[in-house]
C-alpha cells in the first residue's frame, strides 16, 4: 500500500483531501494527514477570533472521513527528503511514498529586537486564541498597537474597533497609505473609515525595537497595553530548513508540476511554494487542484502534464467590521456593503461545501 503523506490540513491540504476522497483515491493508496489540530481551520477569519466577534467553533471544519485516511495530530519536527521520512513530535517516524508539504507560514519579524518575544500574533489558531484572551481582558481606554497595515492588520483593527469601542487603537504602517498593494482609491476609502471610527493610522512607520508594552517607531517609544504583529510572513521553519532551492522570500522553487526538483515524490502547496502570486487561500486551492491531477497521472503510470493554464484568481475581499468592506474582484475596486456581503457569502459557501 502506497502512503501519501499530507503535512498540514490548511486550504491546500483540505482541497487535495476533498478531491481524492471518497471516490478518486486508487485502491493501493492510503493517505496519512498530519496536523497540529484535529480539524481544518479557517485562517482567513483568525482576525475576528482574536477581536472577539466570532467564537472558536465558527472557524473550524471537520476533516473528511475515509477508511484509508489516517490522521496523526502533532507537530512536524523534521523532514528527510532522501530517506522519505517525516518525524512528528521529535520521535515518531512516518515513511512516505509521496509527500505534500502544506505547513503554511509564520510571522516574519524583520530582525526587529523584541518583536518575537513581546508581540501577539494571529498566524495560527492557538496564537489567535492567546491574542483574543489578552485583547478582550484589557481595561477600558487601554491602548493596542497593531504593527502592519496589510489585509490582516486592517481587518483586525476594524473588527477590534467594533468589538471594543473603548480601546485606543494605533495602526503602524511603513507606507504612505495602508493596503499598499490595492488601488489608492480603495486605500483612501479604508483610511477614511478608520478616521471616522477613531483608529489612529501612523504612516511611514519603522519599528526599530519592541519591549514589554512599548513599541519603538523610529526609536520613539509608544506605550501600549498590547502589541499585535501583522507585518509580514515567511514559510514555516521546517520548510526554511529544507536543503533545497528557495526564492527571495524563502519559498520553495518548484517544477511546473509543483514538485521539488530532483524529488519527484515531494510537492509543496500554499504559502511555502514559490508561485507567481501573493500567498492566499484561493491560490493554495488552485495549486492543490493541479497537484491532484499530477498525482493521479503518476499513480496511473501516465505521462505527467507538461503544463497547466495560469491560475485564475477571482480577487480579494476584506472586511471593515461586520457591515462594511472592500475588495478587488476582476480588478474592479469594490467598497462598502457589497464586498462585505460577498465575503460573508464566500465564507458560508466554503463551510457548506467543505463541512
Amino acid at each position: 500500500m502506497k502512503n501519501l503523506v499530507i503535512l498540514g490540513g490548511g486550504y491546500g491540504g483540505m482541497r487535495i483531501l476533498l478531491r481524492l476522497l471518497p471516490n478518486h483515491l486508487p485502491e493501493d493508496v492510503q493517505i496519512t494527514l498530519i496536523d497540529k489540530n484535529p480539524y481544518h481551520c479557517l485562517k482567513t477569519e483568525y482576525y475576528a477570533l482574536a477581536a472577539g466577534t466570532i467564537s472558536d467553533h465558527h472557524i473550524r471544519v471537520s476533516f473528511p472521513e475515509h477508511p484509508r485516511l489516517h490522521s496523526k495530530f502533532g507537530e512536524v519536527t523534521s523532514v528527510n527528503l532522501d530517506k522519505k521520512e517525516v518525524v512528528i513530535n521529535e520521535e515518531e517516524i512516518v515513511p512516505y511514498d509521496d509527500l505534500i508539504i502544506g505547513l503554511g507560514c509564520e510571522d516574519k519579524y524583520h530582525n526587529v529586537p523584541g518583536a518575537n518575544e513581546y508581540t501577539y500574533s494571529i498566524q495560527s489558531i492557538d496564537q489567535s486564541r492567546d491574542a483574543y484572551q489578552k485583547l478582550n481582558n484589557l481595561n477600558a481606554d487601554a491602548t493596542v498597537a497593531i504593527v502592519g497595515a496589510g489585509l490582516s492588520g486592517v481587518e483586525l483593527a476594524s473588527e477590534l474597533r467594533e468589538s471594543r469601542k473603548d480601546l485606543n487603537i494605533k495602526l503602524f504602517d511603513r507606507g504612505k497609505h495602508i493596503l499598499a498593494s490595492f488601488p489608492e482609491r480603495l486605500s483612501s476609502y479604508v483610511e477614511r473609515w478608520f478616521t471616522e471610527h477613531g483608529v489612529e493610522i501612523i504612516n511611514g512607520a519603522n519599528i526599530t525595537k519592541v519591549e514589554p508594552n512599548v513599541v519603538y517607531n523610529h526609536d520613539q517609544p509608544f506605550d501600549c497595553d498590547v502589541i499585535v504583529w501583522t507585518a509580514g510572513i515567511q514559510p514555516n521553519k521546517i520548510v526554511r530548513d529544507l536543503p533545497v532551492e528557495k526564492d527571495a522570500q524563502g519559498r520553495v522553487v518548484l517544477t511546473t508540476q509543483h514538485y521539488i526538483p530532483n524529488y519527484e515524490d515531494t510537492f509543496v502547496v500554499g504559502d511555502c511554494a514559490s508561485l507567481p502570486h501573493a500567498p492566499s487561500a484561493q491560490l493554495a486551492e488552485a495549486q492543490a487542484e493541479q497537484i491532484v491531477q499530477v498525482l493521479q497521472k503518476k499513480w496511473n503510470e501516465e505521462p505527467l502534464p507538461e503544463s497547466f493554464p495560469p491560475f485564475k484568481l477571482k480577487g480579494v475581499l476584506g472586511s471593515l467590521g461586520k457591515k462594511q468592506g472592500f475588495g478587488l474582484v476582476n480588478d474592479r475596486p469594490l467598497m462598502g456593503r457589497v464586498p462585505r456581503l460577498l465575503k460573508s457569502g464566500v465564507l458560508w459557501m466554503y463551510k457548506y461545501h467543505n463541512g
